[in-house]
């Protein structure tokens, strides 16, 4: 059967297991709770000493029980495969976009209309083409990363060691793991010795599993947080092990390919969170709306080419064709032009960015998220200096600064020495120290000088690390149990640092100094400038803050005066033997110790720090420091690079000891600003929250105090003060002691509350909030780098506002490109809707020069115009439907209808007026009208102006004059178009001279140099070409013609005629000439003059 835990520590047969496979993840049917759960969700069921008797019997698991593990859990291997050729081309091609791509292209080729959709074909085929070279690319790349097979030694079938493939380790096995290390290809939990492993940028020492403690006994169940410190993490590499001498360190391999932590983080790159975006829903709802004026366009096509007497099957093209007008197939790809051309100048900065679609949000980022230590800081603490504790008679005292461990200066003990040399993580591997930076500068620090001669403590102490507890940032301390080797009793000595508040907690009241608290803030606070020296902080002000938080609180006054990081060192005397020093539990052992002395090192800021903040609230964009560091030392660099301003009031806000009438925690706010140490309890009653649901996050940051907050209190504020969260990090700037869970709380908080989150770090402590935030930005090329959009080859944060700003001006780019193309849609639809009104059309190269030559080489520039080089105040538009972008389309789409059809109208009301005449036969209907001429040519102009209008400059964005490329095309187009008039205009208008003379002939004039000749040069070119005479089957009375090209002119001298009344309606015959020059002996070629001439009788 198959074994599950069933809570409280037992376990539980089933006979069938029920289970479904949902990216790459098992997920159970888990009775007990009714539900399916993962792998990962079962083993918080398990106990403790389920593992434990995992490796005491020794024995490992038999051949039935392994193959019936494997058949439960599958093989342990991470395999990303790379889809065949053939797949990625169908899922590309069934993609919306390419199958409205190819209804478009099906109806030009049946319309004829070969030119364009042959390009748009190719284009697309190219596109397609490259998108699947890149996600093989990428495919490749990700399965050479993460597929690895090794071989591995495990216990099975009654304690025999077996030599078996890594991708055959299930749930259970116990793993040898080499004395000289190995790259793990497992989650497993360590149960003997110790192991030296890689971790961000140092190795980390895990240690065993221990037994259960007298607490919880054999219930005590797994936890895969709590218990981190014993797990060995898949794809991490072992340096080395130590244990018993010719015995192997064991680990239970605890979980398997996608449910590791590894395979888990390969899975977030392989399905990743969609951007939840407003911007791209807008894009579909506009798009919707654009199809439903194509569905407008859609039906008058069929009813005025049903009142025309059309056929069906040019009444069904024509009706399809409208749609490919409004809802142009090339937006997609026009839209993907800013976010290309933004990717590239980031790339040329040293910025490489795996999702593009993140550039656009990256325009709309209103808070950006920061890291302390290696982002904003540097990434190694500098020693300063250490302040040892001198016992006296009384209490003891702090001695002066010590910049040397000179014994000579230091206590007669000399214990701080030792502490100092034997309580850290380091260890040799070949003949190198690795391990905790700041480790290694103290450790350094111990034997960079030799002792003196007269030093009161031996020259050589041999001292042997018994045993040591690992730091742990929830207890935020590690310790060693120290044995002198020339000492023959039971004496031990444990060595503890951490925290100086967590230190101060453990030891002794009367090994602390006097005013011992005061004395750490003093060194961890930073005045921000003198003027807050003397401020008193009365009730009155506190009680206009308490209303907008809403909760009761006390508030203490301090005096800052430096910034630095401090660690407590203390020790304790122990009376064990050997024995009982191996089996004696942590937190019987790291109490009543004995204050040793403060170690003050400094964390200095990246050069580059304090300017990118400023230009960062200059841009009112909000910054917020995480950290997992001391919230007074957090505070202190927050307010030495800008996040915290000097003009505001800093509060700090902290869970204190006693309960409220209530129940619920007391909090505390202290302020750093008063050199006095009054406290002011404010009465516990209810205040109302002055903050509005629907306020918006920027108003709210703009607060006139700054708040900081530790890790423990935002635990403390989720669990009992829920209720004003939101409002709390709506001001709260600075947050200490953050675990990475609760790092990735924070920013779905601040998503929740309505901001655009970035996030800038560079460790794996960040991963979760990387990966959470609208945009992470990596400054590291590990871990962090694979879960964060943006990672930046230069280590500090100068690429925010660089990202910002590239994010603005490719979401500038992506409204303007949008609107253009929606403005173009709509300019060819108004266009259209007239010409099919006479039942014609453009033709085909007016089509492409429309399409290709306008409108796709101006959207291909449009994106290149580079981003502003300084961020504006002023957010650009993130909504798409916003009551602007509405109005500026609308507007656009009156204004260009009206010319449009005042050009239209104004065209027919001519004296030289020709009517359009639908051609007889099979000829096509695409000949060119003077009214379609006529818009047109104005069509063009309106296309040109769009562009301009829509290629927004400053503030995102530098001038689209200074875009040389741009300029030059637009004025290209406008030169080339005018070009185009002229000569599409020979043959319809009767001002063609006045066009090329540049307008200075007009009518009159041309009528005037036929004065005196005008009815001889008539009757002479009426004689020199047939005429056509046609019974008028209405009236019986007989009409002239004159062929002009292909076409029948028609011309009657009746005074009903439109064509052939003058505008101010007097008695006028219009004579149409036709000058034709024949081309050698060919009928087709030739060349038509026409002359539009007014006979007054």
């Amino acid at each position: 059967g198959f074994i599950l835990p069933k809570g409280n520590g037992q376990m539980y047969q089933l006979d069938k297991l029920r289970y479904f496979t949902y990216r790459k993840l098992k997920y159970f049917w888990y009775p007990q709770k009714n539900c399916f759960v993962t792998i990962s969700q079962l083993e918080s069921e398990l106990p403790v000493n389920y593992f434990h008797h995992c490796v005491s019997s020794q024995t490992g698991l038999s051949d039935n029980s392994v193959e019936q593990r494997l058949f439960t859990y599958g093989k342990n291997l991470i395999e990303v495969k790379v889809k065949p050729l053939v797949v990625l081309l169908f899922k590309e091609a069934i993609t919306p976009f390419y199958i409205f791509q190819v209804f478009s292209v099906t109806v030009w080729y049946m319309d004829n209309y070969a030119y364009f959709a042959s390009i748009i074909v190719a284009m697309s085929v190219m596109s397609i083409g490259l998108d699947v070279y890149q996600i093989r690319k990428q495919e490749r790349k990700l399965r050479s990363m993460v597929h690895t097979d090794d071989q591995v030694q495990v216990l099975r079938n009654g304690g025999k060691v077996e030599d078996i493939s890594s991708a055959n380790l299930v749930h259970g096995d116990i793993l040898l793991i080499p004395p000289r290390g190995c790259i793990l290809q497992c989650d497993a939990v360590l149960m003997t010795g110790t192991a030296m492993l890689t971790g961000e940028s140092m190795p980390i020492t895990k240690v065993a599993m221990p037994e259960t403690d007298e607490e919880h006994g054999e219930t005590q169940i797994f936890s895969f947080k709590e218990h981190s410190k014993h797990i060995l993490y898949c794809g991490t590499q072992v340096l080395q092990t130590r244990y018993y001498p010719g015995k192997h360190v064991q680990a239970v391999v605890l979980r398997t390919a996608y449910s590791t932590l590894k395979g888990q983080l390969v899975r977030s790159i392989m399905y990743p969170k969609p951007v939840d975006f407003r911007f791209t829903k807008d894009l579909f709802k506009f798009v919707g709306f654009l199809a439903c004026i194509a569905g407008l366009g859609f039906l008058y096509t069929i009813l005025v080419m049903i009142s025309r007497g059309s056929s069906a099957w040019k009444i069904i093209i024509r009706s399809l064709d409208i749609i490919t007008i409004v809802v142009p197939p090339a937006l997609p790809a026009a839209m993907s032009i800013g976010i290309f051309a933004a990717q590239m100048r980031l790339r040329a900065k040293q910025i490489f960015c795996i999702s593009p679609s993140t550039i656009n949000t990256c325009g709309a980022i209103n808070t950006v998220c920061f890291d302390k230590t290696g982002t904003l800081t540097e990434d190694g603490l500098d020693f300063n200096c250490f302040r040892a504790i001198f016992p006296r008679k009384d209490l003891p005292e702090f001695g002066n600064e010590l910049h040397d461990f000179c014994t000579d200066e230091l206590p007669e003990n000399g214990e701080l020495l030792k502490a100092v040399a034997t309580c850290h993580s380091l260890t040799r591997i070949d003949k190198v120290l690795n391990g905790d930076p700041l480790d290694l500068v103290l450790f350094r620090k111990t034997v960079i000088r030799s002792p003196p001669l007269h030093s009161s403590v031996e020259s050589e102490v041999e001292l042997a690390v018994i045993r040591q507890f690992t730091f742990s940032s929830h207890l935020q301390r590690m310790s060693v149990l120290v044995h002198n080797l020339s000492d023959e009793s039971h004496i031990h000595h444990l060595y503890c640092k951490g925290a100086p508040e967590k230190i101060a907690s453990l030891c002794l009241p009367e090994t602390l100094p006097y005013g011992y608290q005061s004395f750490v803030d003093n060194y961890a606070q930073q005045c921000p400038s003198n003027s807050y020296f003397f401020l008193k902080f009365s009730l009155v002000c506190g009680c206009w803050l308490q209303p907008y938080l809403g909760f009761s609180l006390v508030m203490i006054f301090s005096d800052p005066k430096g910034g630095y990081r401090l660690i407590a060192v203390a020790s304790r005397r122990l009376n064990l033997n050997y024995v009982k020093a191996h089996k004696a539990k942590r937190e019987h052992l790291e109490c009543d110790l004995v204050m040793l002395g403060l170690i003050v090192m400094e964390n200095r800021l990246k050069p580059q720090t304090i300017g990118v903040i400023n230009q960062l609230n200059r841009a009112n964009i909000r910054t917020i420091m995480i950290t997992g560091d001391n919230i007074l030392t957090a505070m202190s660099v927050a307010r030495e690079c800008g996040i915290i301003r000097p003009n505001k009031r800093s509060f700090l806000l902290e869970a204190g000891d006693t309960k409220c009438r209530d129940g619920r925690t007391h909090l505390v706010l202290k302020q750093s600003v008063s050199s006095s140490d009054d406290v002011l309890e404010l009465e516990e009653d209810t205040f109302s929250c002055c903050y509005e649901q629907n306020q918006q996050p920027a108003k709210t940051a703009e607060s006139s105090y700054h708040l900081a907050i530790s890790g423990p209190t935002l635990s403390v504020i989720c669990e009992e003060y829920p209720e004003i969260l939101e409002q709390l990090i709506c001001v709260c700037d600075v947050y200490a002691r953050m675990s990475p869970d609760q790092k990735q709380l924070l920013v779905n908080q601040l998503q929740d509350v309505g901001y655009t989150v970035a996030m800038c770090g560079d460790g794996a402590n960040d991963c979760a909030a990387l990966k959470a935030a609208h945009a992470g930005i990596s400054l590291s090329e590990a871990e962090a780098s694979i879960a964060a959009p943006f990672t930046s080859k230069t280590p500090d944060i100068r690429c925010v506002p660089t990202v910002i700003r590239e994010g603005r001006a490719a979401l500038v780019t992506s409204f303007g490109v949008f609107k253009y193309m929606a403005g173009y849609s709509l300019t060819q639809f108004v266009t259209i809707m007239q010409l099919y009104w006479l039942n014609t059309n453009l033709t085909d190269l007016q089509f492409l020069y429309i399409d290709l030559a306008l409108v796709t080489l101006v959207s291909l520039f449009f994106g290149y115009t580079p981003a502003c080089e300084r961020l504006a105040k002023i957010p650009p538009p993130t909504r798409l439907l916003s009551l602007a972008s509405i109005f500026s389309v609308i507007g656009q789409l009156t204004i260009i209808s009206f010319f449009q059809v005042f050009t239209f109208i104004y065209t027919s009301m001519q004296p030289w007026f020709i009517p359009y005449a639908t051609p007889a036969g099979p000829e096509p209907d695409d000949r060119r009208s003077m009214q379609g001429t006529a818009v047109f040519c104005v069509s063009m102009f309106q296309y040109i102006t769009l562009a301009i209008i829509y290629s927004k400059g400053f503030p995102y964005r530098r001038a689209i004059f200074r875009h040389k490329k741009q300029k030059q095309l637009l004025s290209g187009s406008s030169s080339s178009h005018r070009f185009e008039r002229i000569l599409l205009s020979i043959g319809n208008e009767p001002n063609w001279l006045r066009i090329l003379t540049g307008g200075s002939t007009s009518m009159s004039a041309l009528n005037s140099s036929f004065n005196g000749q005008q009815q001889h040069q008539t009757n002479s070119y009426r004689n020199s070409f047939p005429i056509n005479k046609q019974q008028n089957g209405s009236n019986g009375e007989e009409e002239e013609g004159i062929f002009v090209g292909n076409r029948r002119r028609k011309h009657s001298s009746t005074q009903n005629n439109n064509s052939t009344t003058s505008c101010n309606d007097s008695p006028q015959k219009k004579i149409t000439i036709v000058v034709t020059e024949h081309c050698a002996d060919d009928d087709n070629s030739k060349k038509s003059i026409v002359l539009n001439l007014n006979d007054n009788p």
